[in-house]
């Protein structure tokens, strides 16, 4: 009987074996990429790391920095509001220097009000010489010399009054106009026409002209980034000098985008190279990468396509060939 057990236990464990070793030596069709990679469809294209951004005939984003420090009182608009220029962006504490302002108005009010009294003053005794030089006329006794002198004398001094009244006047306007021109700064306005990328500061924040303090980055970064969204978008691309040399004549450049995480293939068009070559960066934060590789930067545009959200800031692959 414990034979038999035995026997039977055995070929069950050789069953097992047998079974084990069809299981796990099936094998399992891999599943099929989510996307294809970038191919190069150009038969010598050159790859190149490239950065979505707003369309600008020259340079790159509009970052906007105020011209005076503060405390951030209203946000008038939202991100990714279209603006026109001139628009109110930004509204920052200025009850200090409205207080300037203010006293500045006061002053120069209290500088005209004295060159009215001093005008009066002037005319008092302008009539007053005037009636003793017609005396004098009438009868040279009536009027001694040194009282006709001493009436000259006080016009003389009442015209250099006036005049000291008049300068203090326009040195308190200036004053006025400069506190008001300086309370102008507290109003972030559009520099031009454009939508509003990022804000990068809230109520409450404190920015100035270097900009705002990132919590998440520990930098300064610029309080507002207005960019170009309407048509076309851009996107840089940096050639590695060693590559340089292979780039097509600008006539005859094209290139291809590929959007990462997509099938997505977009051409793009030429637009202009920045003759300089600079540092390599990283796209992802702006950092010198390494200081003895240099690129060459190529800014391509595309129409925006409807079927597909793209954004400034946004990474891709980029081939650029000759066709």
């Amino acid at each position: 009987m414990r034979n038999k057990l035995l026997i039977t236990l055995a070929i069950i464990g050789i069953l097992a074996g047998f079974v084990s070793a069809y299981v796990y030596g099936i094998k399992n069709k891999p599943q099929p990429p989510a996307f294809n990679p970038a191919s190069n469809p150009y038969a010598k294209g050159i790859y190149a790391n490239g950065i979505i951004e707003s369309s600008q005939s020259s340079g790159e984003n509009i970052n906007i920095y105020p011209e005076v420090a503060g405390v951030v009182s209203k946000i008038m608009i939202p991100e990714g509001h279209h603006v026109r220029v001139g628009t109110p962006l930004l509204m920052m504490d200025d009850s200090l220097q409205r207080a300037t302002a203010n006293q500045q108005k006061a002053q120069a009010d209290s500088a005209l009000a004295q060159i009215g009294a001093a005008k009066a003053s002037l005319k008092v005794l302008l009539d007053t010489l005037d009636k003793q030089k017609k005396s004098y006329e009438l009868e040279p006794k009536s009027v001694s010399r040194d009282v006709l002198d001493t009436a000259q004398n006080a016009v003389e001094v009442a015209r250099a009054n006036l005049d000291v009244a008049q300068k203090q006047y326009q040195a308190s306007l200036r004053a006025y106009q400069t506190a008001n021109v300086l309370l102008s700064k507290y109003v972030i306005k559009a520099p031009s026409d454009g939508t509003a990328l990022s804000i990068n500061t809230a109520v409450g924040g404190y920015i100035s002209p270097q900009g705002s303090y990132d919590s998440y980055t520990g930098s300064l970064s610029p309080p507002i980034v207005l960019g170009n969204l309407q048509g076309y978008l851009g996107v840089r691309c940096y050639i590695d000098e060693i590559l340089i040399h292979r780039l097509p004549a600008a006539a005859k450049m094209h290139a291809h985008m590929f959007v990462r995480g997509t099938n997505i293939d977009i051409p793009l068009e030429y637009v202009r190279e920045q003759p300089y070559v600079t540092p390599k960066i990283e796209l992802s934060n702006q950092r010198t990468e390494r200081v003895d590789v240099r690129v060459l930067p190529i800014i391509f545009r595309f129409a925006k396509p409807q079927s597909i959200s793209l954004y400034p800031g946004q990474l891709v692959d980029v081939y650029i060939g000759e066709e």
